[in-house]
């Protein structure tokens, strides 16, 4: 009568509730942990691919059984060597499967070359000078030469070859830009020339009507 009196009371069902679950709490650790330690060698970490060409990367993650994809290159960075891994997802250190896809940004080879307007000549200095900077170009020496108006454009400069529109330059470039310096006066230099002109054509013209008449 104790014993069945001793099962049914309260004492023994609450320590039968505090068994199943400590019973229910073992198993759903032990089967954490095996999960855990069966699936360990199943995860790669993702190693530090950055600076390496494709050549050693594509060696490396074959190695790692993990593939790989190229996606289009980024902005010429002189920090890395040219067609070397910039970036790639996911990053260093994620744990990953086998069989994995990496994505890879590459280094370009040398900057990308931008095309020279026909915009820039006989405008201002103001304008032309944060044009350039807005392609990509490096602003170098402004040379000074004698002109009527000031501050004009005449020709843009590189390495002392002179630029034609249409050009392409690499970008990161330094472009000397040559400019008017007002010294000249219209009145002295240009309207003298228009005169010897204008009494060349004159003559010439007079020649002709005296070979003319000759004839």
């Amino acid at each position: 009568m104790n014993f069945f009196k001793f099962i049914f009371s309260k004492t023994f069902l609450v320590q039968l509730i505090l068994a199943l679950i400590a019973m229910v709490l073992l198993v759903f650790l032990g089967l954490q942990w095996l999960k855990v330690s069966t699936n360990h060698q199943d995860y790669i970490e993702v190693p530090n691919l950055k600076k390496f060409d494709l050549d050693i990367v594509d060696k490396k993650l074959k190695e790692m059984d993990l593939r790989y994809e190229v996606l289009d290159s980024a902005s010429y960075n002189p920090d890395f060597p040219p067609y070397s891994v910039i970036d790639h997802i996911p990053k260093v250190g994620t744990k990953v499967k086998k069989q994995r896809k990496i994505y890879l940004t590459l280094n370009p080879g040398d900057y990308a070359k931008v095309q020279i307007p026909d915009l820039f000549i006989n405008r201002t200095l103001r304008q032309v000078e944060p044009s350039l900077k807005s392609m990509g170009l490096k602003v170098g020496e402004i040379i000074e030469t004698p002109y009527f108006a000031k501050g004009i454009v005449l020709h843009l400069l590189h390495e002392e070859d002179t630029i034609s529109p249409g050009d392409y330059i690499t970008k990161n470039s330094v472009i000397d830009i040559l400019v008017s310096d007002g010294s000249l006066d219209f009145n002295e230099k240009v309207v003298p020339e228009i005169k010897e002109n204008l009494n060349e054509d004159l003559n010439k013209t007079l020649q002709n009507l005296e070979d003319t008449e000759t004839n």
